[in-house]
């Protein structure tokens, strides 16, 4: 099955509007540089943010605004990896799960506005379910995938075989389809869920 396929603009626009019936806030941008434009746009100065391992993110150029340092942020991950003490360092990992914004990405989108993430470690799944009070997810728009269980089997057959590939060629052993998050509904109270649509390929 081809998974790399830009739906036509109808169906991007109803995924959009199922997805804010659902509660999400959905945009749609072109192009991955207007996807970069508008996450700098979607937490506030001062906010603490956390990024999840992401493709995605990595493509549209957005790890290396974060990682650059020229922003208005408090940038977590930099602080985590920066501590040398193995003790000190997995207390800032504990504490980083608390922050303010989370940026990531999903794995699929089904056609009535739920998304699909999956994680080995589990690390980034508390702040997209509960921890982080803004959540900006940028995901490519040939991750919608019909109902839950092709979304699941785009998640088995496409992202999981690239990730573990991906994985491997930095040295590391692989992965593991270990934990996966059914996100339905975002019932609000007080925390905002972005999803930015993306009208090109980006990231598995």
């Amino acid at each position: 099955m081809d998974y790399k396929t830009i739906p036509d603009a109808a169906r991007v626009e109803a995924v959009a509007a199922a997805l804010r019936a659902n509660g999400f806030e959905a945009h749609v941008v072109a192009n991955g540089a207007d996807a970069l434009e508008l996450a700098k746009t979607l937490v506030p100065a001062g906010s603490s943010v956390m990024n999840g391992t992401s493709t995605t993110l990595q493509e549209i150029g957005f790890v290396e605004y974060l990682k650059g340092g020229e922003h208005p942020w408090r940038n977590l991950h930099a602080e985590v990896l920066a501590e040398q003490d193995p003790e000190k360092q997995a207390e800032l990992r504990r504490y980083s799960v608390v922050s303010d914004a989370y940026f990531g990405s999903v794995h699929a989108i089904t056609d009535d506005g739920r998304l699909v993430i999956a994680s080995a470690s589990g690390s980034q799944l508390p702040h997209i379910a509960y921890t982080s009070q803004i959540v900006v997810l940028v995901a490519s728009t040939d991750k919608i995938a019909g109902t839950m269980p092709e979304a699941l089997k785009r998640l088995r057959e496409h992202v999981v075989p690239l990730e573990d590939a991906r994985m491997k060629s930095t040295g590391a052993p692989g992965t593991v389809l270990s934990k996966i998050l059914s996100f339905d509904r975002h019932p609000g109270w007080g925390r905002q869920v972005h999803v930015v649509l993306v009208n090109e390929p980006h990231g598995f």
